[in-house]
């Protein structure tokens, strides 16, 4: 009588987790990175431009979104080396990290929307012009850069909502080289041969009195 070892159907239960936590990394990596490099990338253009009248002349003033607002760069950093550190920990520490990351998206989205309508940039720079410090741009103007800022913050976002719903299912560093805090055990003193030069000297190295054998 032969006996026929079952073999389970690919689609078993738990394949289904595992997929949607391929699927999730992958996906929260691309958002992660091409968000943060987005919002660096937007941070450095030019966000506003205007004009200010200086002796009866107008020149043009214009301001970069590192000028405006230094917040949204900063949270992109922020919100990279979150999505870096979710593979370091795990559990608590985990959801922690991705919280993190999360809370950068968000943060980098708002900042950048009220950069989107910010004129203190060029009014410093209007005021420095015309030696007066009540002076104001005129015909202010914005690019579209502090949305594209906002889009990179919302793709930071999303990684860190999969992180937050998915990070249990994604891998983790290795342990192999974690120590345990198990105490190693000492090696004893070795032999030295006196008739050695080498050895009486890789005793001495280890603090070791070669005339006490």
């Amino acid at each position: 009588m032969e006996y026929v070892t079952a073999v389970p159907h690919p689609r078993t239960p738990a394949a289904g987790p595992a997929r949607a936590g391929r699927r999730s990394l992958a996906v929260a990596l691309l958002c992660g990175a091409l968000g943060a490099a987005v919002a660096l990338l937007a941070t450095r253009q030019e966000w506003a431009e205007g004009t200010a009248t200086v002796a009866g002349g107008a020149f043009s003033l214009t301001a970069k979104g590192s000028d405006v607002t230094g917040v949204p760069a900063a949270l992109a950093i922020v919100g990279l080396a979150a999505l870096v550190a979710v593979f370091a920990v795990r559990r608590a520490g985990r959801f922690a990290v991705a919280a993190v990351l999360a809370l950068s998206g968000a943060g980098t989205v708002a900042a950048a929307l009220a950069g989107a309508s910010d004129s203190s940039a060029l009014d410093d720079q209007a005021a420095k012009a015309a030696g007066d410090t009540s002076a104001t741009v005129d015909a202010l103007s914005h690019t579209a850069w502090p949305y594209v800022a906002a889009v990179g913050g919302a793709l930071l976002l999303l990684a860190g909502l999969l992180a937050l719903r998915y990070g249990r299912l994604w891998p983790a560093m290795s342990g192999r080289y974690e120590r345990d805090g198990t105490p190693r055990p000492r090696r004893g003193p070795q032999t030295v041969d006196p008739d050695r030069p080498e050895d009486l000297w890789k005793a001495i190295d280890r603090g070791e009195d070669p005339t006490s054998a």
